[in-house]
């Protein structure tokens, strides 16, 4: 029995989403007519880790499931193997079957903050080489005679790499190919996934037409991007993941854009559709400082990772570091042998620098204190005593044990 309430049915198809295809409408009105739809997301394995910008679709696979509908988490270690070309200037290293089930170890823990694997509708996980490894060449020839050419050549990256004459890849066709085919196994009715897989979701409507002769409804995401319109995610470099400590994921998230507030309470939290929109209003008017709204962004999303309290002390340690300009309660302790060293290899010995270059830019750039005091020679010598505090920037601190 399926949960047909429109209101309901309108927030899962409006709150994060992008877009729906073929139309918005037309998905309500399956919804609304009470029959119960199989839906999917794909989760590609490059990474042991899962960053919190995947708990965006995360949320939407549980919302649909809560309406009663038929969830699956598809894990590609098939595809995970080729590498998703969407948006890459350079074809990606291609991983083996052992290294993206390494990967995906964790991912089901990650999922069940989200989606219910027991009781009465329990998503299922399912893993793509379960029939895409049974593919002949034969089968696969067959498929990809539904595509053209020109189909995937026109794809905004492959143009870039042309351009550049940079080499494009033939295995890099077939991912889209190989991502729309499991919907045809798996015989689903919704695809979820990032606006940036509406082209590999729209391959999958495609074969589900052809082979199948019946509708698959594509539903997009917004992703959450910074200013220069580049996702967060791990190529960027910009990442929160699901598994970060309390100081780490709050501290991260104030280090944020203002830009982000507003999209980052619309995609990562359960804050009201009203509250939201009268978050905006105020940022727009100067009505209220970004850095206050920002700090209710972070207890939002700290507290549903490590729950509230976790959440107030990590505020109150940040505050502690970077209002009141202190050092932080807890700081790493070092072993440093020996009574003299140069400045550069005690960056590096520390660990607050990963190499002299960047040690010698960072005393340079009058970003290293050793307790409190900013070091401006870096070819200093220093003498390490025992509760010796160094700084590098604002956040990374150790003490000479």
């Amino acid at each position: 029995m399926t949960n047909i309430d429109p209101k309901k049915i309108d927030e899962i198809l409006t709150r994060g989403v992008e877009r729906v295809y073929p139309s918005k409408e037309a998905l309500a009105k399956v919804l609304k007519s009470g029959k119960r739809i199989r839906l999917y997301c794909g989760y590609d394995p490059s990474s042991p880790k899962l960053h919190i910008g995947s708990s965006i679709t995360f949320k939407k696979l549980g919302q649909f499931q809560k309406l009663g509908h038929e969830v699956i988490m598809l894990i590609g270690d098939f595809t995970g193997m080729i590498g998703d070309p969407t948006y890459k200037t350079a074809t990606r290293k291609k991983l083996s079957r052992e290294e993206v089930l390494a990967n995906s170890k964790n991912y089901k823990k990650y999922a069940s903050r989200f989606i219910g694997f027991s009781g009465s509708n329990p998503a299922k996980i399912k893993y793509n080489s379960e029939w895409s490894d049974k593919l002949s060449f034969a089968d696969l020839i067959e498929i990809a005679s539904n595509f053209t050419v020109q189909q995937m050549i026109i794809r905004d990256m492959f143009q870039e790499r042309l351009r550049k004459n940079r080499p494009i890849h033939i295995h890099e066709f077939l991912y889209p190919i190989a991502q729309g085919y499991d919907s045809v196994v798996m015989d689903v009715d919704l695809e979820i996934g990032g606006n940036d897989q509406t082209f590999n979701m729209l391959a999958g409507r495609d074969l589900m037409k052809i082979m199948k002769n019946k509708e698959k409804f594509v539903l997009t995401m917004k992703l959450l991007t910074d200013p220069t319109g580049k996702k967060m995610g791990k190529t960027e470099g910009n990442v929160v993941n699901m598994d970060e400590k309390p100081n780490e994921m709050f501290g991260k998230i104030m280090r944020w854009p203002d830009a982000l507030i507003t999209p980052a309470f619309e995609l990562l939290t359960d804050i009201s559709d009203k509250e939201i929109k009268d978050i905006a209003t105020k940022l727009k008017k100067g009505a209220v400082n970004p850095r206050d709204v920002k700090a209710k962004l972070a207890r939002e999303i700290t507290s549903f990772y490590h729950g509230k309290n976790a959440a107030l002390k990590a505020e109150k340690e940040f505050n502690r570091v970077f209002k009141q300009r202190e050092a932080p309660s807890e700081i790493p302790a070092v072993s440093i042998k020996g009574k003299n060293i140069d400045i550069l290899e005690l960056l590096l010995k520390i660990k607050l620098a990963p190499s002299k270059s960047e040690a010698r830019r960072l005393i340079e750039q009058k970003g290293v204190k050793i307790d409190g005091k900013i070091q401006s020679d870096w070819r200093k010598m220093i003498s390490p005593k025992r509760g010796m505090i160094v700084q590098v920037g604002k956040r990374k601190f150790a003490k000479i044990s």
